[in-house]
């Protein structure tokens, strides 16, 4: 009898063994995938999922080259993103979770056995060298300025981790001015007694020694936790608990711990969580530095039973549009006692995103909002946690757009919240009774098979009608370009053309366009786009109403259907680039944020909606950037003006970029950018230097993914 490997090189020729391996199981009717593999000091993790046609459950076992079984640890879990693609049973549980210890990974190549009724096969797999030498290795390629790109685990360990071990000593004898009080608010119900433990440990071995731990019992009158709590509060005199002796809901059981509290600030921690060591010490040391601060929240990231790190989520600084999107706060959020005072405390009708209603209220509130970019808390991974699976509280995202809905509805403005494309994500129609006149200003030098796609997308796809469109024409010198532009209007009464003489600058073109224009609001638009849906102007013209709106900036694509533009990160590549540039359409990119409305410190103008009255309050496009960063120059005007910039990503076009000017191929134009260069260094040097506030210090600007810092550039 032949085996599988014989079988597929005559069945499958020229194809990998892993190729082999996935037709036959395909054909057996097995589909499987490693999602991950994340390598911990000890031991390594390998995640994936594992299915059956028939939706059967399955044993997974490790063996190694000897065809000896060897110990490992097998987590099995629900995927709902797995159970919907491969129609399995609600009940499957197709996620699985392999731990395999270093010392008992020795005889190489390691494979995964997989057994399901009589059926068996293999998994290949692959596991490199040790922590420690790969720690020395990174070390070495990252001091002789080679590129290395490190797992957010060895990320954590070997930078966060370390340097925090290092500085631990000094914090703990530093005496800031001000010593606030923290008090750690922590609901308990039924909570095992190993999470507690640490939970506690995690605030006991703080830096940072002027803390109370608040532990409020909400399990009902037969706890299981008063023994545990006993002890707690006999081991360390800052632990105290508040024992309601009945069962209550996470909100009022929170507000029972609120109101215990002594502190100058109160911290929201979950039952089974932990915290860094510095975590206290980072925001006593943010809070004398920013002395009226309200609310503070840092990033955050995952953690596995056995401390291994993954998903961390880099938050940008406070980004009142991503917060309606979805809660990015969330850990670790740390809130002045007078703000809860004025507030309220936790609303027990929003139960499961009671969190995220009382952030929205202390938004209200207060914009004295400090951001700490770094990671100070870890939520724990479990199978019944939002963290592990999402579908476990889905009661909680109907109660977080519910809240969003709430919070629209306090500040007066007229809004519909409704679900996004991903659990936990919202989505919000503006209400507007206003139909204002939007002028859409195209700057345009011949190309009219360009700009007939343009503005027969506009004229035949808009829902939206009130609408003019100003061609700028600019030295063009085809006679048919002229002819065109007779016939454009006389097939259309909105369509205007005026004639601007000078050599081109996109700054002065436009701005000489808006002086033609008769709209309150004014769409730059280049003429190498095109609108994709009906909906284009009125998603844009939706935040564009809002007083505190400035400039809106849409998501485009390449006609390859390839991102183009999904907001503008500055200082990425340099001086500015646009974030996820090239990433598939279908992609929702990190975290979510090619998908989901947010401020952001800049758009392109090759589609960017503005009100009059802030173009004209801001002086417009500075035309000594006659080419490049004029449209972020604007944007960083705007900002400064007190307006946000909104990155909206229901409005989309293709964008058939640099068709009408072309590329920086000649001395000329490469000299011309290089002095635009300057002139941007020299007019804001403050965001080059200090970072782009929603993006994050902990990531690249080599990429346009948001991906996390390489190892070379973290130790320059």
């Amino acid at each position: 009898m032949m085996d599988i490997k014989t079988v597929c090189r005559k069945v499958f020729k020229k194809r990998s063994r892993a190729d082999y391996l996935r037709i036959i199981y395909g054909r057996l009717g097995f589909t499987y995938f490693i999602d991950h593999t994340f390598y911990g000091k000890y031991s390594a993790i390998i995640e994936g999922w594992i299915a059956s046609k028939t939706g059967e459950d399955c044993v997974i076992r490790v063996y190694d080259a000897a065809n000896e079984k060897i110990r490992a640890s097998v987590t099995r879990y629900s995927r709902n993103d797995v159970i919907a693609a491969q129609r399995l049973p609600e009940s499957a549980l197709p996620g699985f979770r392999v731990e395999i210890r270093y010392d008992d990974a020795k005889n190489l190549p390691l494979r995964l056995v997989v057994k399901q009724g009589r059926h068996f096969f293999q998994i290949p797999l692959k596991l490199e060298m040790s922590y420690e030498k790969r720690v020395e290795s990174w070390k070495k390629m990252g001091e002789n300025g080679i590129i290395v790109d490190i797992d957010y685990n060895d990320w954590t360990r070997l930078v966060r981790l370390d340097e925090m071990e290092k500085k631990l000593p000094e914090e703990r004898k530093t005496v800031f001015p001000y010593m606030p009080l923290f008090s750690v608010v922590v609901p308990l119900y039924k909570t095992p007694e190993k999470y507690l433990r640490e939970l506690a440990d995690s605030f006991i071995g703080q830096s940072y020694a002027n803390w109370e731990l608040v532990l409020s019992d909400g399990s009902g009158p037969d706890s299981p936790l008063t023994g545990l709590l006993d002890e707690l509060e006999a081991k360390d005199p800052r632990i105290r608990s508040v024992r309601s002796g009945k069962q209550l809901h996470i909100s009022e059981n929170t507000n029972e711990a609120i109101r215990a509290a002594k502190g100058d600030f109160i911290v929201f921690c979950d039952h089974d969580d932990l915290v860094t060591s510095d975590a206290l010490f980072e925001n006593a040391k943010a809070i004398n530095e920013h002395p009226d601060v309200l609310m503070l929240y840092s990033d955050e990231d995952k953690i596995s039973d056995d401390h291994i790190y993954s998903e961390p989520h880099f938050k940008p600084d406070f980004n009142y549009d991503l917060l309606m999107t979805n809660n990015y706060i969330c850990h670790l959020n740390v809130v002045r006692r007078s703000l809860i005072d004025e507030a309220g405390m936790l609303d027990s009708r929003y139960n499961g995103a009671q969190d995220y209603d009382f952030v929205l209220r202390c938004i209200e509130k207060t914009d004295h909002i400090v951001h700490i970019p770094k990671v100070l808390y870890h939520w724990r991974i479990s199978e019944n946690s939002t963290a592990m699976n999402q579908d476990s509280k889905r009661y909680a995202f109907d109660a977080g757009r519910r809240a969003v809905q709430a919070h629209w509805d306090r500040v007066g403005i007229p809004a519909m919240t409704e679900d996004g494309e991903r659990l936990g994500l919202y989505r919000t129609h503006f209400l507007w009774k206003e139909k204002p006149l939007v002028s859409i200003l195209i700057p345009n030098k011949d190309h009219r098979a360009d700009l007939e796609k343009c503005i027969r997308s506009i004229e035949e796809k808009s829902a939206y009608r009130n609408f003019e469109i100003i061609v700028i024409e600019n030295n063009s010198d085809e006679h048919a370009t002229f002819v065109y532009y007779d016939e454009l209007k006389k097939r259309y009464d909105n369509v205007r053309i005026v004639t601007y003489e000078g050599g081109f600058n996109y700054s002065a073109i436009n701005n000489f366009g808006v002086k033609e224009a008769k709209g309150e609001y004014l769409l730059f638009l280049n003429n190498d786009t095109e609108m994709i849906g009906d909906s284009c102007l009125d998603e844009m013209l939706g935040f564009a109403l809002r007083p505190d709106v400035g400039a809106v900036g849409t998501r485009l694509f390449y006609d390859d259907d390839t991102v183009q533009h999904a907001g503008v990160i500055v200082g990425l590549g340099g001086i500015a680039g646009h974030a996820f540039s090239r990433a598939p359409r279908e992609s929702t990119g990190y975290m979510n944020r090619m998908i989901t409305a947010m401020d952001m410190s800049a758009v392109t103008a090759a589609c960017m909606m503005v009100r009059r009255s802030v173009f004209d309050e801001t002086g417009g496009f500075s035309e000594e950037l006659a080419v490049a960063f004029n449209d972020i120059d604007f944007c960083m005007k705007v900002t400064a003006a007190g307006y946000r910039i909104v990155y909206s990503p229901y409005a989309e076009l293709y964008h058939y970029e640099s068709k009408s000017r072309g590329f920086e191929d000649t001395p000329e134009k490469q000299k011309r950018f290089e002095n635009e260069v300057h002139t941007f260094e020299k007019k804001w040097p403050d965001i080059l230097k200090n970072g782009d506030p929603c993006y994050n210090p902990n990531m690249t600007l080599r990429h346009a993914g948001y991906e996390l810092k390489e190892y070379d550039e973290i130790i320059q």
